[in-house]
């Protein structure tokens, strides 16, 4: 008897799962509050180049969590997103220049733009997946600069056009383009995290899991592949609204093939995470990178691929519970 109650005693103090992961989540959420004051600090001590960088790595990361969500939810990959992320930053460059308004007015408009584009391709597309689809989005995106190209007289042409108006008046500038592009990483995360729990995301889940299962249940693919591309396509839009704040311009070179296979680069560097962590990992990478390898010269692609295997390999050698945690959650 003794002997059965010592064991007993020995097994309920050896840490279980449930114990890692209580105390992974609390390691996390004091990581996540002394990151959100480092983020909230940083232009205080850094200032100058640094927060400009920083202010487009939050820019970048909204429009790698749109790539992210349409992997999560849609089960599809897309070579195309700077399309989406070019809609954001020409409404919001164009609004300005006909109608004088600034980014948070035009913000919605530039949301609504990546929606409707998204659900325009998404509706002739419905029944494309694999790599049929993600070629149909590449080819978005070679097309797009001869678009903007054709069209120089509204667009500004190879000169593109400037973003000036100050959208908080009393703030400078400089810190503008640091904290509207870092709320409107918080503000997607925060609306994506409700979403998860929603019907709809339920219903799109399941779609990715099993077609069949869900149209049993009278949910159509159709309408999965319509929500996903309007709902990735907005959320691009207001990364490329963002950007176009931060940078304070557009123009076509900006919105090249190479953008669009950037953005998916993120995307699998942040692990298509829809989190605040995640986001800025892919959003920085997709930033700094190219600021980094700029002298390695033709060491640039076995670089960027070593970074991506690192990456991918130490991520699936972690424990199923700390890559949901990463990732922001299963859904």
């Amino acid at each position: 008897m003794s002997s059965v109650m010592m064991s007993v005693n020995d097994s309920a103090s050896k840490p279980g799962p449930q114990t890692h992961v209580t105390v992974f989540q609390r390691w996390s959420t004091s990581a996540g509050i002394a990151g959100a004051v480092v983020l909230l600090l940083l232009p205080i001590v850094v200032g100058g180049y640094w927060t400009y960088t920083v202010g487009l790595c939050f820019a970048n990361a909204i429009a790698v969590i749109s790539v992210g969500f349409l992997v999560r939810y849609g089960g599809e990959v897309s070579i195309g997103h700077g399309v989406f992320v070019a809609a954001g930053a020409y409404a919001v460059a164009l609004m300005e220049k006909y109608a004088g308004v600034s980014l948070l007015m035009s913000l919605p408009v530039a949301a609504l733009a990546g929606a409707v584009l998204g659900m325009i391709f998404a509706f002739p597309s419905r029944h494309l997946s694999g790599i049929y689809l993600a070629v149909a989005t590449m080819a978005l995106a070679l097309a797009l600069p001869e678009v903007l190209l054709h069209f120089s007289s509204v667009t500004g042409g190879y000169e593109g056009l400037y973003v000036k108006l100050d959208a908080l008046p009393g703030m400078s500038k400089e810190m503008q383009r640091y904290y509207l592009p870092l709320a409107g990483l918080v503000a997607v995360v925060m609306l994506l995290r409700q979403f998860r729990r929603s019907r709809q995301a339920k219903a799109l889940l399941l779609i990715r899991t099993s077609a069949h299962a869900a149209e049993s249940f009278g949910v159509r693919r159709s309408w999965a592949r319509l929500s996903c591309m309007a709902l990735s396509g907005g959320i691009a839009a207001i990364g490329g609204a963002m950007l176009s704040f931060s940078s304070s311009t557009v123009s076509p070179n900006s919105f090249t093939l190479w953008t669009s296979i950037f953005l998916l680069v993120g995307s699998v560097v942040s692990l298509y995470s829809l989190s605040i962590a995640g986001g800025v990992i892919g959003g920085a990478f997709l930033t700094l990178m190219p600021l980094l390898l700029a002298g390695a010269g033709d060491w640039v692609p076995i670089l960027y691929g070593a970074a991506l295997l690192t990456v991918v390999l130490g991520f699936n050698a972690l424990p199923a519970s700390v890559r949901a945690r990463l990732q922001g959650g299963q859904a």
